[in-house]
């Protein structure tokens, strides 16, 4: 793994990785550095084959206060291309961690605003602090709320009206409106939050691991299908895949045994 300048990666168990946003003077603000840290981290994980949960938090009192303002001054010599670039090289980065192929869970410490509350949606699930707060005021420096993502899957998870409020008013969701909205699955007190995330960690971690991974394909593709013909289809090409793998015997060898599974992914 590449030396990091703005990010932590740390191995609390084989099969479980963190991945701390680490600019805590900055409120963890992104830059085009984590950016570019954050895809090839994302990268390097997704080939593990070992890899079960990643965990994303945030070092300090944030998660992530969106871009670093302090870089934005630059921005505008770019020119178009270069903007375009470097706006592309964002939204890779983001992609890059919804794609990792086993599940992504965001401990959301704080602040989760902009690029920061795109980076939280981008997670399959996400645990809350009580001090987390959820923004995406782009309208009030002159952005479109439509940015690295939040547009598409701000809907999908609180629904258009609610979506729509929060990005043409620049307001803010706190921990519990969050839970409410189903923006978050769930509140914990602050000190255990990171306890939360490795709980729950632990109970995916248990399960088949082509199963746990099919079922984040199924569940993200069909987001993107409107046909329930075209959902049938993908589910039924995942179930008979898993068939064919050990995992599924050896499910039922146990049963029958009594006995914890053990579960290969092969």
């Amino acid at each position: 793994m590449t030396d990091l300048a703005t990010l932590r990666l740390d191995r609390p168990r084989d099969d479980v990785a963190v991945l701390t946003l680490s600019r805590p003077d900055r409120l963890n603000a992104m830059t085009d550095q984590m950016f570019r840290e954050l895809e090839a981290v994302a990268l390097d994980l997704d080939a593990e084959d070992g890899l079960r949960v990643l965990i994303i938090t945030g070092d300090g009192r944030a998660f992530c206060a969106g871009y670093d303002l302090a870089d934005a001054e630059q921005l505008a010599s770019l020119g178009a291309i270069g903007m375009l670039g470097q706006q592309e090289r964002a939204a890779r980065a983001l992609a890059a961690i919804r794609s990792i192929r086993v599940p992504v869970i965001a401990a959301v410490n704080g602040a989760a605003a902009g690029g920061g509350l795109s980076l939280a949606l981008a997670a399959d699930i996400r645990i809350a602090a009580p001090t987390a707060k959820f923004t995406a005021a782009f309208v009030r420096i002159g952005l479109s709320a439509g940015d690295l993502g939040a547009s598409w899957l701000l809907t999908r998870l609180i629904g258009p009206a609610a979506a729509a409020e929060l990005a043409y008013t620049g307001g803010m969701l706190d921990a519990e409106r969050a839970e409410r909205t189903g923006l978050v699955n769930r509140v914990v007190p602050a000190d255990e939050l990171l306890t939360a995330a490795f709980d729950l960690a632990d109970a995916i971690r248990v399960n088949s691991p082509g199963g746990v991974q099919l079922s984040k394909r199924a569940l993200q593709a069909n987001l993107e299908i409107t046909s329930f013909a075209a959902a049938l289809e993908l589910e039924n090409r995942g179930q008979a895949l898993l068939t064919r793998g050990e995992d599924m015997p050896e499910a039922l060898a146990a049963f029958r045994a009594k006995r914890p599974p053990r579960f290969t992914g092969r």
